[in-house]
């Protein structure tokens, strides 16, 4: 089965079909967007070529019309940030311009005294999806990825809709492949780095809403179109970002994404 997952009409040949395979779009030497294999050995593949990956630009895995984000879906982050664990999933969307890549350096609003990442899967849709039934959802998952949800609080605690808060310019970077659903297990770990040291480590089974229920709520109020994300929430541990820090996501079965940030002069 073929799945476009880019808005320009790409076809992504990486489906739920070929297991262990990790799926990634990156920009060639040469200048051209391709989508091919994350090879163990350090390399990228398309059709017949082989690159090393200090030789390309990873790109995000896909190009979303929009990235839907799910808050306060782990208990513990709920408590560390003195709210409730909702009734139901807390929605709220982060638009194309937040998308950042694997190895970017994302600069962040400047004059902001918290600034902080949020590690989380990332669910890739593979096929327009209206009114799912959770038992059937998985069916228009195209793969899973890392997300950072990087939160300016300032502007969040001030505003309801959180357009500051969260819809920022690089305030979602994913990456760095497309993983198959198989190769991540149910209880995958969910752990973020900070100039190597560890801040989160959480896991998916910690999640009050499972990924199907969140894809059969989310597509009642709302069509997920290919490539769309969802970031499923964040576990406990999320934190202050400085300038210059090297962030690094981890999601078990996935790997990791990692970038620096830039935090202007006010």
């Amino acid at each position: 089965m073929e799945r476009s997952l880019a808005g320009s009409g790409t076809t992504y040949l990486g489906t739920v079909d070929d297991p262990g395979m990790q799926r990634v779009r990156f920009r060639d030497p040469a200048g051209a967007v391709r989508e091919g294999v994350w090879n163990e050995d350090g390399t990228v593949s398309f059709a017949d070529r082989t690159y090393d990956r200090e030789d390309v630009a990873v790109l995000a895995p896909c190009e979303p019309s929009k990235i839907v984000c799910v808050g306060r879906n782990y208990v513990e982050h709920a408590d560390e940030m003195d709210s409730d664990v909702p009734d139901r999933p807390l929605l709220f969307l982060k638009p194309p311009n937040a998308v950042a890549s694997h190895g970017s350096d994302v600069t962040l609003p400047a004059g902001k005294d918290r600034l902080d990442f949020e590690a989380e899967l990332g669910v890739v849709i593979g096929e327009q999806a209206k009114g799912l039934e959770a038992g059937d959802a998985m069916d228009a998952v195209a793969g899973f990825t890392c997300v950072n949800d990087v939160s300016n609080r300032d502007d969040q605690r001030q505003e309801q809709n959180w357009v500051r808060g969260k819809a920022f310019d690089g305030a979602a970077p994913i990456g760095p492949v497309l993983a198959t659903p198989d190769e991540v297990p149910d209880d995958a770990a969910v752990r973020s780095y900070v100039n190597g040291d560890r801040k989160q480590d959480g896991s998916l089974d910690q999640m009050v809403f499972s990924v199907p229920e969140l894809l059969a709520e989310i597509t009642t109020y709302l069509t997920l179109e290919p490539g769309d994300v969802v970031a499923t929430g964040t576990p406990a541990g999320v934190g202050r970002l400085s300038d210059g820090d090297d962030v690094r996501v981890e999601v078990e079965g996935v790997g990791a994404l990692e970038h620096t940030v830039t935090i202007p002069d006010a």
